[in-house]
């Protein structure tokens, strides 16, 4: 494996900064953090660079709040110039990690998302006559920062990077603290439940580092379990087979895989025929269409109920509403959901 020297320089590097700062603040200048900031930019960023330079940096206090859709989640966002510094990291080592991925993993990247994944799953669905759907428990609160940081280092032979993630590492040990229930693995010892572990969903770091310490897992998949027929989002992991025992077997195997790193499947996970749907990022997928969830019908009409109370009683405007409404339609457009989105829509009046 090829390690990268001689990187902390490009870090800190104005243009480096001041390109993180642009894309920390997009669809975000009306917001005070980002405006304050913004209204002392240089100031800040040149105050940015010096702490870089000398290893002064101190992460800020994470502002923490609770989201209830999808299911219930902590969400935990850095200080704004916090944000700048993550994404300061990331234009440098995200590119060296980026060409060692897989093809079919699919969060958090440039050319895939969401909308990419589903259309995949529906490929291998239609190729495919079982799936067994694995959904790792508690992502987020489990990683376990010691490997995480050694999947890192072997690719990155440089102090001054490396110092930095672990600053930020360790700015949010304590943030998922509560959320984390507690999973022994072969081998433990009662110092096992002081191990420094979890990364806040809210950092553009632990989106891209998620799909690091997966990266062996999937090339595991691949290359040792051979199975062509593969998905990941985030946790959500996809393995797609001619019969089920040949995916039975896998799932042992996958099991085995995720205890290396300290992370388990939920026990429901088992193969079934794919033409009973496969639920995946907000929708059923079928070999033959691809519908949305009810739920996620049943909170969209729920929220465009409490947007249209708002905006009755003066509180938003016309343009705020229209975008939520686009915003839904930009995403359900992508199943067969031309009937839903005429039900859903037809009696809203402004």
């Amino acid at each position: 494996m090829k390690t990268y020297r001689n990187l902390y320089a490009r870090v800190h590097d104005w243009d480096n900064l001041y390109l993180a700062y642009c894309k920390a603040r997009k669809g975000k200048r009306s917001r005070s953090p980002a405006a304050t900031f913004e209204f002392y930019q240089e100031e800040n960023l040149v105050r940015l660079q010096n702490e870089l330079a000398h290893k002064t940096y101190q992460p800020g206090v994470y502002h923490s709040f609770y989201i209830h859709e999808p299911k219930r989640r902590l969400i935990s966002a850095a200080p704004f110039r916090d944000r700048v510094v993550h994404h300061a990291l990331c234009n440098v080592i995200e590119p060296l990690f980026e060409r060692s991925f897989v093809y079919d993993s699919y969060a958090n990247r440039i050319g895939k998302g969401t909308h990419r994944a589903l259309i995949r799953c529906q490929q291998l669905a239609r190729r495919y006559p079982y799936v067994l759907q694995c959904d790792v428990r508690q992502f987020f609160p489990a990683i376990d920062h010691a490997i995480l940081r050694g999947i890192l280092a072997r690719k990155i032979a440089d102090a001054g990077v490396m110092w930095l993630a672990d600053c930020i590492l360790a700015s949010g040990q304590g943030v998922l603290a509560e959320q984390y229930e507690m999973q022994w693995f072969l081998g433990d010892d009662l110092l096992a439940v002081h191990r420094p572990r979890g990364l806040p969903i809210g950092n553009l770091t632990s989106q891209f580092w998620a799909n690091c310490y997966l990266n062996p897992f999937d090339h595991f998949v691949k290359r040792e379990l051979k199975c062509q027929g593969y998905v990941r989002y985030v946790d959500d992991v996809l393995l797609f087979a001619r019969d089920k025992p040949a995916l039975w077997t896998w799932r042992e195997a996958v099991m085995e895989k995720l205890a290396e790193l300290r992370l388990t499947i939920h026990s429901g996970a088992h193969p079934r025929p794919v033409t009973e749907g496969i639920p995946f990022l907000g929708f059923v997928v079928y070999p033959t269409h691809r519908l949305v969830k009810r739920r996620k019908v049943i909170h969209f009409r729920r929220r465009l109920q409490q947007r249209l109370h708002n905006y009755q009683a003066g509180e938003i405007t016309t343009e705020e509403v229209n975008a939520t409404v686009q915003g839904w339609i930009n995403h359900v457009r992508y199943g067969d959901t031309w009937g839903l989105r005429r039900a859903v829509l037809r009696d809203v009046t402004l």
